[in-house]
């Protein structure tokens, strides 16, 4: 049995560029949510208190932190307010 590591297995599967763009879509969703759970931490705000400043339910924001949820802009426009921050998008 050969070992491959972790470097190695993802230069062999950016060969295909549909793993490639697939991996980018959910890079950013990462990255995303990230954020949003470094600044509800830095604000001492739990996922409840979160969500009744934005007026959903808690379970929204776990899904948000957690699943594979594809939030609207708008839904992460309200988050960004509710802590304190401006939801910005910019084209690379």
């Amino acid at each position: 049995m050969a070992f491959i590591d972790h470097k190695s297995l993802k230069n062999e599967l950016f060969e295909s560029e549909e793993v490639k763009e697939e991996y980018e879509k959910m890079n950013v969703m990462y990255e995303i949510k990230k954020q949003i759970i470094r600044y509800r931490i830095e604000n001492d705000l739990t996922q409840k208190e979160l969500a009744d400043r934005i007026g959903t339910k808690q379970s929204t924001i776990s899904r948000l932190e957690n699943d594979d949820y594809n939030p609207s802009v708008e839904f992460l426009d309200k988050v960004a307010h509710a802590l304190g921050k401006k939801l910005e998008i910019r084209f690379n």
